[in-house]
């Protein structure tokens, strides 16, 4: 059965710009403004807050939308909020009571935003939660994130390396491909191996799970085989047996002595990311290797890795960057906005907010969990 929400003249949807540091993204594009806007919305944009994806003011203006001079504004008496990274607390305690939030909300990892999210009875929708399923695919925020990320780690890898990527043919003779191995073949590793070889680079990629095997040969890249399996649900890696590591340790170390460029992809959301990439293996790699950590938010896969900074280690580069989708904020942006707005027509009807909580994936992201949904 639905549950309907909205002041009955047309839901009022609130963008604010974002605050984070280093934050250039947006979570309504003047695309999807013009769609909402045609779907019975009111939609208020806090000015400037697309400036960092480059769409400008009179985009959204001509798109539909009412420009407003600050966040409170945009969002205090907003029926449903759209954003990026969760707003602070004390923002969260001005939205109108029982609002509706949908962005990359993480409400259990910051005790002060999830109380605000309870004690205004907010309606969360915190898209890391969306069940990865067949028909979320549209609304999947996560990949569509991480494709940046994949994409922007391959260059970070060329601009470090010391080495072409391709193969040359001078006259001062032949400049052998360079050897990258892409650990990890999730969205972002795929996406990373992908770029690689359009660069032109000899391109592995390494991943527990065996069914990826013809995903990482579809793009060109051969599959790293190290003789240890994980295959677990949900489409993540199980975690392996001390004597698994072990072996898989031992293996990895012996073949990084000969590649010139490490993308580490593997994290798994929710949890610090598995340490691959041991001290002693990249002891063990040549002078100008690199190795790229794209897990350095939560944790990076290699030993080594420092949250924000590039390292020398006796010669090998070590990058840990960070917001990396959010330095292709354009196309970034323009993705995000899609998933979103792909996941709000679930419950904009008729210009008002329906919530059909028979929905697994209404009933599935919303945080806190419904008992209702549940039963």
């Amino acid at each position: 059965m639905a549950e309907t929400a909205g002041n009955g003249a047309g839901v009022v949807v609130g963008i604010a710009r974002e605050t984070a540091a280093g934050e250039r993204r947006v979570s309504l594009s003047p695309e999807t403004c013009r769609k909402l806007v045609a779907a019975g919305a009111r939609v208020r944009v806090e000015r400037g807050a697309g400036r960092g994806a480059a769409f400008s003011d009179d985009a959204y203006a001509e798109a539909g939308a009412q420009l407003v001079g600050d966040a409170a504004a945009a969002r205090d008496e907003a029926d449903l909020v759209l954003c990026v990274q969760p707003p602070e607390a004390a923002a969260l305690h001005r939205m109108r009571q029982g609002a509706t939030l949908v962005g990359l909300l993480a409400p259990q990892a910051d005790a002060a935003r999830a109380e605000a999210i309870t004690a205004r009875g907010l309606q969360a929708f915190p898209l890391e939660r969306l069940p990865r399923t067949t028909r979320a695919q549209a609304m999947d925020v996560l990949s569509s994130q991480a494709s940046v990320a994949g994409y922007k780690a391959v260059l970070i890898a060329a601009q470090l390396a010391p080495r072409f990527f391709p193969m040359l043919t001078t006259a001062a003779g032949t400049i052998r491909p360079s050897r990258v191995l892409v650990i990890g073949a999730g969205v972002a590793g795929l996406q990373a191996i992908a770029t690689a070889r359009r660069l032109g680079a000899q391109v592995e990629g390494f991943d527990v799970r065996p069914e990826t095997r013809e995903q990482i040969q579809s793009l060109g890249g051969k599959f790293l085989d190290l003789g240890v399996s994980a295959a677990g649900e949900g489409g993540y890696a199980r975690q392996l047996t001390d004597q698994e590591r072990a072996e898989q340790q031992r293996r990895l170390g012996e073949h990084l002595k000969h590649v010139d460029v490490i993308v580490c992809t593997a994290a798994v959301p929710g949890r610090p990311a598995p340490k691959i990439i041991s001290a002693a293996m990249v002891a063990g790699m040549k002078p100008g290797s690199v190795v790229v950590d794209l897990a350095a938010e939560s944790g990076g896969n290699c030993e080594l890795t420092r949250r924000g900074e590039t390292v020398d280690v006796d010669g090998v580069s070590v990058a840990g960057p960070l917001d990396l989708a959010s330095s292709g904020a354009v196309h970034a942006s323009e993705m995000y906005a899609r998933n979103l707005l792909n996941f709000v027509s679930l419950f904009i009807k008729d210009g008002a907010l329906a919530f059909d909580w028979s929905d697994e994936l209404l009933a599935r992201t919303v945080w806190p969990e419904r008992a209702a949904a549940a039963a």
